[in-house]
C-alpha cells in the first residue's frame, strides 16, 4: 500500500502521521501516552487513530513496544541497522506492526532505547546528518548515539532531565531552583563548575551559594541546569562535532554547553528523522 500511518507513541505523549507516497498529509498529536491507555485498551485507541486519519495500515514506534505498552517487542542488538529492525517487527493486530528497540552491552554495562533508533537511523537515511557521527536526543532521558556506516554502533543514556526535575521536586536546592532556565552566563558557570568532577559538591554548593550571596538565586535552576548538563556533555562531547535532535529549547542549552567544552553543535530536524526512518521502514516490509 502506498500510505500508512506512522505513530510515536511514548510514556506520556502520542504523534501520529498520515504518510501518501512519502510525504505527511496528515497529523495529529495528543497526550495520550502508554500510561494513559487502560489495561486492554490498546487495540481500541489505535482503531479510533485509524478512523481520525483517513485508515490504512500503522507502523508503531516507542514505548508503545514496551513492557509497559501494548505488547514487548523485544530489542535488536548494535550495530543496529532499519534492515535489522525491520526484519524483528512485531504484530499485535492485523494491519499492526510494532518497531523493536535497540540493546547495547559494553563494559558490563546495557543501555535500552524505544523510539529513538527511528530517529537516529532516519536522520542518516535522510541526509540529514553523516553516516559516521555523534548525534545526541536530549530530554529526560539524554541518549548519545554513535553511528558507524549509517549503523547504531554503540549509545549512551543519561539521566539528565530526570535528574533535574527530581532535585526541584525533592531535593532541598529545588526550594532555590524557581528561576527559568536560560543559556546565560549562570548556565555557562554550572557547565564550567562540572568540569571539576565533583557533581555531589556542586550541587550541594547550589544552596551556600544562595545563602553567601556568591550567585543569585534566581539563577540557581540554569546554573544547575548547566552543571547536569555540562557533566553529560563533557562526559560524551569534549571537542567534536555532535548533532542535536532536540526542540529549540533544549537545542540551545546543549549547543550552549558543547561549544563552551570546545566543540561544535549541529541542529537536526527531529521530526524529519523520524518520519524519514518510518518511511524508509515501511518501504521495507510493506
Amino acid at each position: 500500500m502506498e500510505h500508512f500511518i506512522a505513530v510515536d507513541w511514548g510514556t506520556t505523549n502520542r504523534r501520529a502521521y498520515r504518510i501518501e507516497n512519502g510525504a505527511v498529509v496528515a497529523t495529529h498529536r495528543d497526550t495520550l501516552g502508554v500510561t494513559s491507555v487502560p489495561a486492554g485498551g490498546f487495540a481500541q485507541e489505535v482503531d479510533r487513530l485509524r478512523e481520525r486519519l483517513g485508515g490504512g495500515p500503522l507502523l508503531l514506534a516507542g514505548m508503545v513496544g514496551s513492557n509497559r505498552g501494548w505488547i514487548d517487542a523485544g530489542y535488536v542488538s548494535t550495530p543496529a541497522t532499519l534492515d535489522t529492525l525491520a526484519a524483528a517487527m512485531a504484530h499485535p493486530a492485523d494491519g499492526v506492526m510494532i518497531v523493536p528497540g535497540v540493546s547495547h552491552v559494553a563494559d558490563g554495562r546495557g543501555d535500552v532505547m524505544r523510539g529513538e533508533e527511528v530517529q537516529l537511523l532516519g536522520a542518516v537515511a535522510a541526509g540529514l546528518v553523516p553516516a559516521d557521527a555523534l548525534l545526541c536526543q536530549p530530554g529526560t532521558h539524554c541518549k548519545w548515539a554513535w553511528m558507524r556506516d549509517g549503523a547504531i554502533a554503540a549509545f549512551v543514556t543519561a539521566m539528565t532531565g530526570e535528574m533535574f526535575a527530581l532535585l526541584k521536586a525533592h531535593a532541598l536546592i529545588g526550594q532555590d531552583m524557581t528561576g527559568p532556565v536560560m543559556p546565560g552566563d549562570a548556565f555557562l558557570a554550572g557547565v564550567r563548575e562540572a568540569k571539576r568532577g565533583d557533581m555531589l559538591a556542586s550541587l550541594f554548593a547550589i544552596r551556600p551559594a544562595g545563602l553567601l550571596g556568591l550567585r543569585d538565586r534566581a539563577d540557581a535552576a540554569s546554573f544547575a541546569s548547566g552543571l547536569l548538563i555540562g557533566s553529560d556533555c563533557a562526559a560524551h562531547a569534549t571537542g567534536g562535532t555532535v548533532h542535536l535532535l532536540a526542540d529549540p529549547t533544549l537545542s540551545a542549552l546543549y549547543s550552549s554547553a558543547i561549544t563552551e567544552l570546545g566543540g561544535t553543535a549541529v541542529m537536526v530536524d527531529s521530526e524529519a528523522a523520524f518520519i524519514a526512518g518510518m518511511t524508509r521502514l515501511w518501504e521495507q516490509i510493506a
